[in-house]
């Protein structure tokens, strides 16, 4: 396993002011779309998407754990980092399913919950550096194995 690199100086504050600026753009989206029949219909679509893209690259076996469908053995192309969460399936290549993992995952499963249609616009939005993005804040960075375990209580 790779080992875990040391976060820079100062991403825990910006880390905090991602999670804020997250939470002012939640107060902007009409009620209406967030936990509700709308985003249910969402999640559905992103699960239907991970379901067809896990049938067609997975080569392991395919499970269900912790409330998600996970498709192991994709190529690395496949997926981003080293899973990815589609509505309430999880994309991944060969890594061991852990419980930190499933944790992390299940609150990704929970977003797609929340905003549906919404979660790949926002998601995107929020950038791809980790220590930056609400959602992978949200869901634990030491969890999802983006700071070594300790780090997020400093």
């Amino acid at each position: 396993m790779t080992p875990v690199p040391s976060p820079p100086d100062g991403w825990h504050e910006r880390a905090h002011r991602a999670v804020r600026r997250g939470s002012v753009l939640d107060r902007m989206i009409p009620p209406f779309l967030l936990d509700s029949p709308i985003s249910r219909v969402g999640y559905w679509y992103g699960t239907t998407v991970g379901w067809i893209w896990g049938s067609i690259w997975s080569t392991g076996r395919v499970e269900k754990r912790g409330g998600l469908w996970i498709f192991r053995g994709l190529p690395d192309w496949a997926f981003a980092r080293g899973a990815v969460c589609v509505g309430g399936c999880l994309l991944m290549g060969d890594a061991p399913v852990t419980e930190h993992l499933l944790r992390h995952e299940a609150v990704h499963k929970r977003q797609w919950e929340r905003y549906g249609f919404l979660m790949p616009l926002l998601y995107l939005i929020a950038g791809r550096d980790p220590l930056r993005n609400r959602f992978e804040i949200e869901a634990g960075l030491e969890d999802g194995n983006y700071v070594p375990r300790g780090a997020a209580r400093g």
